[in-house]
C-alpha cells in the first residue's frame, strides 16, 4: 500500500470527498483516507501523479509520504502535532480571545450592564457599531483558515465543516453590517432612538465567538489526537541512532543506517542493540520489555538472536548484523502499527456514507429553517439566529474521528503489550469470532521435545541412567536425543566414551561403554537385549497414553530405566484456553499428529475438540468448513499453518513462528504466549465497543442538536439555542469522541475473565469438574491417597479406564486426584472399589 499525506481536510466530509475522488482514478483498487493522521493509503497500479492530481482536483493537497517507515510515522506523531498544529492553534486562540473579550465588553458589558466607555463612544451608537465591526473583522482575519477552506469547498462543490462555520460567522457579520448601515441612516436623520435600538440587532460578537469557540475545540482535539499517537512515538523513540561496528579490527561508531548485513557490532551494558542479529561472542541479559511487553530480561548466549531497540543489561557482547534498516523487527512493528491506523474498519462504512452527504444536508436544513421561521412571521434576527445555530452545532468531525481514533489507540495499546494488529479490519474482526482453532506444535506446546519423566529400574540411580543415556544420545542427531542430552547436561550427568556407535533407524542406538554394550530405544529394541519388568512396562504405557514417548536404556543385560520425552504444553496454554472458553469461544486443536497423542495433549490443555491427523493442505479446508458455523480465529506458527491463517476470518501468528506464518497472519503475538490470545480478543472487543460508543455519540449529538438549534422545540417547550452555545457544543463534541477513545489506555487486557461456562467436551480437563447430566458427559473428581509416583498414577488410570462407563481418566499423584470422564452413569462405590482394589485409598468423590 502506497501512502500519501493529504492537506486541507477538516472533517469527515473532506475525507469522504478525497476517497471518492481517488477511487474514481483508473487503476486504483482501494483508497483509505484517515482524518486523524491526515494520511491516505492507496492500492493499485495508478501513478502517484494521477492520484495527487485527483486529490488536488477535489480541492485538497497531497504528496507522497516518505519511503522510510520511521520518517513517515513521525510526520503524524504527537511531536509533529506539538511542533506544528498545536502552537498555531494556541496562538490563534490567544489572539482571538483577546479581541473577543474587548468586543464582549462593548457589546454586552456596556449595553447590558452599563459598564463605562469613553464619552465619545458612549454617546455615539454608530461609533460603537463600527468598533464592534472592526474587532469582529480582526477575529475573522485571525481565523481566516475557516473561510479559505470553507469557501474553497463550496467552489469545488464539496462543502465541509469549515463551510458551516464560515457561513455561520459570515452570516452574523453581514447581517450586523447591514444593521450598522441602517443605524447610520437613522442617526443621520436625527432619529437617535431608532439608532440606539439597532445596537441590539448586532451579531458581531456571535461572528467572533463562533470562530473562537471552534478554535478552542480544534485545539483540544489536536491535543487529544496527539495523545492517540503516543504508542507509535514510543516505538520510534526506541530506534537507536548509532552503532559501534568492528571494521579492520577497530571499533567505529557510525549512524545505524550505515550498518551492513553480516557486519560485526559490539554492545556494552546499558546500550541499545542497534539492529537485528545474533550473538557471536559473550553472554548477557537483554531487556525486551519495550518490544514484546515481557517484563523480565531474557538471557542471551552465543547463537541467540537479538533485536534492534532492546537494551543490553549486563554483559559485553559481539553480534553479527542479520537484519538492518527497514528489515529490523522494530521497523516492521512500527510499519504494522502505522499501517493499521491508515486502514479502515468495516464498522466505519456507515459513518462514511453519512459523512458524504452530511454537510449538504445541514446546509439544506439551515435554509429550510430560515424559510419556515420567515414564513411564520418571525423577525430577521430570530430567523438568522436559528439558521446560524443549525450551521454551527452540526459536527461532521465527530463522525470522522469516531473510528480512527479508537483504532489508533487500540493498535497502540496492543503494540505496548506485544500484540500487533496489521489492519483496522483485523482489530475489529477478532472481537466478532466465536471459534478459536489452535495449532498444536509451537502454539499450545513448546514446539520442541523435552524430558518430562525419568523412572529408574531397581538397583540403579537416576545419575547412572542419565549418564548412560546422555553418552549414547550425544552421538545421535534425532530430536528426542537432543532433548535427553540437554536434560542430562542440565542435571550434571557424566559423559562416557562410546565406541562402535550405531543408530538403528526406527528402533534406537547402540554402542560400547567400558566394553559393555549399552542401548537406548523403544520397547521392542530393548526387549531383545534384556528383560523389562512389568512395573516399568506399565509406567511406560501410561506415558504413551499421555502423548509422551518412552525411551528405554540398558547396559549389558540390565535395564537402567525409562526416560519419557514429549513436546510439553506451554505453561500458560491451559489457562489461556480456559479463559477463551469463559469468553464464549469453542476452542479446537488442529494438528497433523496421530489421534492418540493429540487427544492426550487436548485433554491436558483443556480444549473443546481435537481434530487430528490433518495434512498441511487440509488445515485450510477444515477452517473453511468451520467458518460455516461462525467467525473463526486460526492461531499457528508454522509454514504448514499459513494457508489456514489466510482462510480464517482472523489469522493470528505466534511471534516466534516462521516469517511465512507471520506474513500470512492478520495479528502477531510477539511474546509467543498463548495467554496473549484472550488479551488480543479483549482489546478487540473493547476497541469495537469504543467505536460503537463514539458513533452513537456522534449520531446522537447531531440528531438531538440540529432540531434544537432549528427551533423545533420552541412551540412545545420554549427551548431555543443561542448560536454561541451551539458553537461551544460543536467544539466539545469532537473532543469528547477523542477523549472517549483515550480511555482504551486504561483497560487491563491481562485481567482474567471468568464465567460459569463449563467445558462440554470429553477431551477437556478442568481443575474442578462437577457432574453434568443429559446430553453431556458426566465428570467426577476423585480424591485419592497413597499415590507416590507416576507409576501409581498410571496404574490408577489403567484400572479406571478399564471400566466400560469410563471414557477417560486424568490422574495426578502430585495433587492426589483422578478426574474421570464418563460416557454413562456409574455408582461412586464402583469407582471407589476399582481404585481400592489397585491398592490405594479413596477419601472422597465429587
Amino acid at each position: 500500500m502506497r501512502k500519501f499525506n493529504v492537506t486541507g481536510m477538516s472533517c469527515a466530509a473532506c475525507s469522504a470527498r478525497v476517497e471518492k475522488a481517488v477511487e474514481a482514478v483508473e487503476g486504483v483498487e482501494l483508497c483509505s483516507v484517515n482524518l486523524l493522521t491526515n494520511s491516505m493509503g492507496v492500492e493499485g497500479k495508478a501513478s502517484d501523479q494521477a492520484i495527487i492530481a485527483a486529490v488536488e482536483a477535489a480541492g485538497y493537497g497531497a504528496h507522497a509520504a516518505d519511503g522510510s517507515t520511521e520518517k513517515a510515522a513521525k510526520e503524524n506523531s504527537s511531536d509533529a502535532l506539538e511542533n506544528k498544529e498545536i502552537p498555531v492553534l494556541r496562538n490563534r486562540l490567544i489572539a482571538s480571545a483577546g479581541f473577543l473579550l474587548l468586543l464582549m465588553y462593548i457589546s454586552m458589558g456596556h449595553l447590558m450592564w452599563s459598564w463605562p466607555l469613553p464619552r465619545f463612544l458612549a454617546q455615539n451608537p454608530v461609533a460603537i457599531g463600527i468598533l464592534q465591526m472592526l474587532l469582529a473583522a480582526i477575529v475573522m482575519v485571525i481565523n481566516q483558515k475557516f473561510f479559505i477552506s470553507g469557501f474553497k469547498g463550496l467552489v469545488h462543490r464539496a462543502p465541509n465543516m469549515d463551510t458551516l462555520v464560515a457561513l455561520g460567522s459570515m452570516a452574523s457579520f453581514v447581517y450586523s453590517v447591514y444593521a450598522l448601515f441602517l443605524m447610520a441612516d437613522a442617526q443621520a436623520c436625527g432619529d437617535l432612538a431608532t439608532a440606539a435600538h439597532y445596537l441590539h440587532e448586532f451579531y458581531f460578537e456571535s461572528a467572533a465567538m463562533i470562530l473562537t469557540l471552534i478554535t478552542v475545540g480544534k485545539l483540544l482535539e489536536a491535543i487529544s489526537k496527539g495523545r492517540t499517537t503516543n504508542a507509535l512515538k514510543s516505538l520510534m523513540d526506541l530506534s537507536p541512532k548509532t552503532a559501534t561496528v568492528l571494521r579492520d579490527g577497530k571499533e567505529l561508531t557510525v549512524p545505524v543506517e550505515q550498518v551492513k548485513k553480516g557486519e560485526l557490532f559490539v554492545v556494552r551494558p546499558g546500550e541499545q542493540i542497534p539492529v537485528d542479529g545474533f550473538v557471536t561472542d559473550g553472554s548477557t541479559a537483554v531487556d525486551e520489555s519495550a518490544l514484546t511487553g515481557e517484563s523480565l530480561p531474557v538471557d542471551k548466549m552465543i547463537g541467540d538472536k537479538v533485536s534492534a531497540g532492546t537494551i543490553n543489561r549486563s554483559g559485553f557482547i559481539t553480534c553479527e548484523a542479520e537484519r538492518v534498516g527497514e528489515d529490523t523487527t522494530l521497523s516492521q512493528i512500527i510499519r504494522i502499527v502505522s499501517d493499521a491506523s491508515a486502514t479502515k474498519a468495516p464498522i466505519a462504512k456507515a459513518a462514511d456514507k453519512v459523512s458524504a452527504i452530511f454537510v449538504p444536508t445541514v446546509l439544506a436544513i439551515a435554509a429550510v429553517t430560515a424559510a419556515v421561521w420567515g414564513i411564520v412571521g418571525e423577525d430577521v434576527g430570530f430567523v438568522l439566529a436559528r439558521a446560524i445555530s443549525v450551521l454551527v452545532i452540526s459536527c461532521p468531525c465527530a463522525l470522522g474521528l469516531a473510528t480512527p481514533v479508537a483504532i489508533m489507540v487500540g493498535s497502540g495499546v496492543g503494540a505496548k503489550k506485544g500484540i500487533l494488529f496489521k489492519t483496522a479490519e483485523s482489530l475489529e474482526m477478532a472481537g466478532h469470532a466465536k471459534i478459536a482453532v489452535l495449532d498444536k506444535t509451537g502454539t499450545i506446546t513448546m514446539g520442541e521435545p523435552a524430558v518430562t519423566d525419568v523412572v529408574v529400574a531397581e538397583q540403579h540411580t537416576e545419575k547412572e541412567l542419565l549418564s548412560f543415556a546422555v553418552s549414547l544420545e550425544k552421538m545421535s542427531e534425532h530430536p528426542l536425543a537432543t532433548a535427553i542430552v540437554a536434560h542430562g547436561e542440565k542435571m550434571g550427568a557424566e559423559v562416557f566414551t562410546v565406541n562402535d556407535f550405531e543408530a538403528v533407524p526406527g528402533k534406537g542406538v547402540v554402542g560400547k561403554i567400558d566394553g559393555a554394550v549399552a542401548c537406548g530405544g523403544n520397547l521392542a529394541f530393548i526387549g531383545e537385549r534384556c528383560p523389562v519388568p512389568e512395573r516399568l512396562r506399565s509406567v511406560a504405557e501410561g506415558f504413551a497414553e499421555q502423548g509422551k514417548t518412552p525411551m528405554y536404556f540398558s547396559c549389558g543385560d540390565r535395564l537402567l530405566g525409562v526416560i519419557a520425552v514429549a513436546d510439553v504444553i506451554k505453561e500458560d496454554s491451559p489457562e489461556a484456553i480456559r479463559e477463551m472458553q469463559s469468553m464464549g469461544f469453542e476452542v479446537i486443536m488442529l494438528t497433523g499428529d496421530n489421534e492418540k497423542t493429540a487427544r492426550a495433549i487436548g485433554r491436558a490443555a483443556g480444549v473443546d475438540r481435537v481434530i487430528a491427523g490433518v495434512l498441511p493442505a487440509g488445515k485450510a479446508d477444515v477452517v473453511a468448513e468451520l467458518k460455516k458455523q461462525g467467525k473463526v480465529i486460526m492461531v499457528g506458527d508454522g509454514i504448514n499453518d499459513a494457508p489456514a491463517l489466510t482462510v480464517a476470518d482472523t489469522g493470528i501468528a505466534i511471534g516466534a513462528g516462521t516469517d511465512v506464518a507471520i506474513d500470512a497472519a492478520d495479528v502477531v503475538l510477539m511474546k509467543s504466549k498463548l495467554s496473549d490470545l484472550p488479551a488480543a480478543i479483549k482489546l478487540s472487543r473493547a476497541t469495537l465497543r469504543t467505536i460503537r460508543q463514539n458513533l452513537f455519540w456522534a449520531f446522537f449529538y447531531n440528531v438531538i442538536g440540529i432540531p434544537l438549534a432549528a427551533g423545533v422545540w420552541i412551540p412545545v417547550f420554549g427551548w431555543q439555542l443561542n448560536p454561541m452555545f451551539g458553537a461551544l457544543a460543536m467544539s466539545l463534541s469532537s473532543f469528547c469522541v477523542v477523549s472517549n477513545a483515550l480511555r482504551l489506555n486504561l483497560i487491563n487486557i491481562t485481567k482474567p475473565v471468568r464465567s460459569k461456562k463449563t467445558n462440554k467436551n470429553p477431551v477437556a480437563v478442568e481443575v474442578t469438574l462437577t457432574e453434568e447430566k443429559g446430553d453431556l458427559m458426566m465428570k467426577k473428581t476423585m480424591k485419592i491417597e497413597g499415590m507416590m509416583c507416576p507409576h501409581c498414577s498410571g496404574r490408577v488410570k489403567k484400572c479406571l479406564e478399564a471400566l466400560e462407563q469410563v471414557e477417560s481418566a486424568e490422574v495426578s499423584h502430585e495433587s492426589g486426584t483422578a478426574v474421570v470422564t464418563l460416557n454413562a452413569d456409574v455408582a461412586n462405590d464402583v469407582l471407589k472399589k476399582t481404585v481400592e482394589d489397585a491398592g490405594y485409598d479413596v477419601v472422597g468423590i465429587e
